[in-house]
């Protein structure tokens, strides 16, 4: 099974990103919580060609939920990252793909329809974007550089506790950035457009490819009490060029 190849059936979910009629056909799960029908639509044409391609590997996706795996390698999948975004038509949404292998992400991909960007990333071999490499920032405070963050929509009641958080990193660093969607807030951290990015609760799904390619870029990803992220539970994640990890995790850890 080849790289190139799973990149290739990835980039082919561009038709269904595009379909806007599907994206108005849309189910609420929760608060701010919302599938389409181009989020099924996606996980059932990946998983169906994944499973043609490795019969052998599980598979983890978002529209399924969390739940026990009976193997030790699987594909972990958000079909869209920032399905809300995909609502509106706010071009900020991507397909997050990772490869659990035996306790660890051995690759990561993560593709930008509306740019045509792909990343990658696999365990021991570096990150790249479009094929080229990519490294996180050099900046050695927050003061240096911005910070993406999100808000934890779903959980409501985290809300004054999250925006305590952004008030405290917003006086610290040059400024914050919302997206929308974690998987590409994680993105451009590994290229170094900002020097780190945190949420209050995040689904595997969410950081799983996210984490390889800041780690393999040179960055850092950990939950909020600096200790190694979960592939099968929700959780906080902050993930930086490794310099201002501290300094940041200090602002939201409070």
């Amino acid at each position: 099974m080849e790289l190139q190849e799973i990149i290739t059936l990835v980039k082919k979910t561009k038709t269904f990103v595009q379909n806007r009629e599907r994206a108005g056909h849309i189910k609420v799960k929760g608060p701010a919580d919302y599938v389409t029908q181009v989020d099924t639509d996606i996980q059932n044409f990946l998983a169906k060609e994944l499973g043609r391609l490795a019969p052998e590997i599980q598979f983890l996706g978002e529209e399924e939920g969390l739940h026990e795996m009976t193997g030790d390698t699987y594909w972990i999948l958000d079909p869209i990252d920032g399905t809300t975004n995909l609502i509106h038509d706010y071009q900020h949404s991507v397909v997050s793909l990772a490869l659990y292998e035996k306790g660890e992400i051995t690759t990561g991909i993560i593709y930008d329809p509306f740019r045509e960007d792909v990343y990658h990333a696999k365990k021991g071999k570096g990150s790249f974007l479009n094929g080229s490499p990519i490294s996180v920032s050099d900046a050695e405070t927050l003061g240096e550089t911005i910070v993406t963050i999100g808000t934890s929509p779903y959980d409501r009641e985290l809300t004054e506790e999250n925006f305590c958080r952004f008030r405290r990193v917003f006086e610290k660093s040059q400024d914050i950035r919302r997206t929308g969607s974690a998987a590409l807030d994680l993105a451009n951290v590994a290229c170094g457009r900002t020097g780190g990015f945190f949420e209050t609760l995040l689904s595997p799904w969410d950081f799983a490819a996210g984490m390889l390619l800041v780690t393999e870029a040179g960055g850092r990803v950990t939950n909020y009490a600096g200790e190694p992220l979960s592939f099968l539970s929700r959780g906080s994640v902050i993930a930086t060029n490794g310099r201002v990890h501290e300094e940041l995790r200090g602002l939201v850890a409070l």
